[in-house]
């Protein structure tokens, strides 16, 4: 018979590894139900770092969708009817509270104001006539050379003409604040938006009559909403006693604006209020934020992230957030234990995770329910444990060094 071949040789050896192999694996399922292993495959125990749960008081931020408004939103409107004459702005350009915007035409009102100015001439002419008249019969009415209704008629004429004059004096008022209507100035200092009435058009009073509107940008007002069922979440846990959260009203509430690019605007708002309604309109509390703006680099109508700090959690268990990881079955972290034979080991443990937080640079998850203070948390060296009955074996400290391979052979060579 023809010996085997190199080839036949190799496949015969493949064959008998890998029955030693299963053999091999099938022990090791067998004698799970002894006592742990120091790590599968005979490695030394998983060197890891521990910390301790403990409750503090962390910071709490919330972040919604927001968008910018002026917080001055002025409608220039026309008050007087004429024909717009003028335009003296340059549209979506800055304008200065005072500033003349439009101009209309004010020679029908310059008329009106002289034939005012006139009536109260005469006015005041006639009620210097009737004191002449009052004073002469009560002279008389004095020597007895007058009646009493002469006197009374003397009198009446003078409150007549007295009250003539007030009525030509609040018409020559009106007659010049309509010929003042027709300078129309932006009443705040502001962006000013295009103009919707052209020159040549008829302006009048009434539904009508808005010619553009400034928007005032400092400080800057940013508009968000809160979800209904936040709020009423928010609401159980400061009633609980887990959150707290400042009054709007304090002013410690502080607010900052990450824009469209990822960026932080570099300047921080407060909080001015949440309404106490529900808006309809989407189902959610309005609230607003007041933000200095003072080179105007925000312009209104931006859509932007709103953040507000301020909140707390009191006595809240944190974990660093690398410590918790995912499984099957939900989010789990590593709990130190240590067996009857006094060996540590890590075990699995399912938690229930919050909002996370940041604390001196570092993220943590804010753990609702699944751990308790004292205990200690695997935060390093995870990559390391496999699951295994009873825990997987741990050593506290830095990983053992990796031995030689190349020990004695200078060349790396075997």
């Amino acid at each position: 018979m023809r010996a085997p071949s190199n080839g036949g040789r190799r496949a015969a050896c493949v064959s008998r590894g890998l029955v030693m192999l299963v053999a091999g694996l099938g022990l090791a399922a067998c004698g799970r139900g002894g006592p742990p292993q120091s790590a599968p495959g005979g490695f030394p125990p998983a060197a890891v770092t521990l910390a301790e749960v403990r409750p503090q008081t962390v910071p709490v931020r919330f972040e919604y969708v927001g968008q910018t408004a002026g917080s001055r939103e002025a409608e220039v409107r026309a008050r007087v009817e004429g024909i717009l004459e003028k335009r003296s702005y340059q549209e979506g350009g800055y304008v200065k509270a005072g500033q003349t915007l439009f101009l209309i035409d004010g020679k029908p009102y310059a008329a009106q104001l002289e034939q005012a100015a006139a009536a109260l001439a005469q006015a005041e002419a006639q009620q210097t006539q009737a004191r002449r008249t009052l004073e002469r019969q009560e002279s008389l009415m004095a020597s007895g050379m007058t009646t009493r209704r002469e006197l009374d008629d003397a009198q009446a004429a003078m409150q007549t003409t007295a009250a003539a004059v007030k009525m030509a004096q609040a018409r020559l008022t009106e007659a010049r604040l309509n010929l003042s209507y027709t300078t129309v100035t932006a009443p705040v200092s502001g962006f000013a938006s295009r103009a919707r009435k052209s020159e040549g058009s008829l302006v009048s009073p009434g539904e009508d009559s808005l010619l553009t509107t400034v928007s005032q940008l400092d400080p800057l007002h940013v508009n968000f909403s809160v979800a209904e069922s936040e709020r009423l979440r928010l609401d159980r846990e400061v009633a609980d006693g887990r959150l707290t959260v400042p009054d709007p009203a304090s002013g410690r509430q502080t607010v900052s604006l990450k824009l469209a690019d990822g960026t932080i605007f570099p300047r921080q708002g407060r909080l001015e209020f949440i309404d106490a309604r529900i808006n309809p309109a989407t189902g959610a509390f309005d609230a607003r934020a007041l933000v200095p703006n003072p080179d105007r680099a925000l312009r209104p109508g931006q859509f932007v992230r709103v953040v507000v700090d301020g909140a707390a959690r009191p006595g809240a268990i944190v974990v660093p957030q690398r410590a918790v990881m995912d499984g099957p079955q939900g989010k789990f972290v590593y709990v130190a234990g240590r067996t009857p034979e006094g060996k540590d080991v890590a075990l699995p443990r399912p938690v229930v995770v919050g909002d996370w937080v940041e604390m001196n640079g570092e993220r943590l998850w804010i753990i609702e329910s699944g751990l308790k203070a004292g205990e200690q948390v695997v935060v390093e060296g995870m990559g390391r444990l496999f699951p295994v009955p009873g825990g997987a074996p741990i050593v506290l400290g830095p990983p053992p060094a990796a031995p030689d391979a190349a020990k004695g052979d200078p060349g790396g060579k075997k």
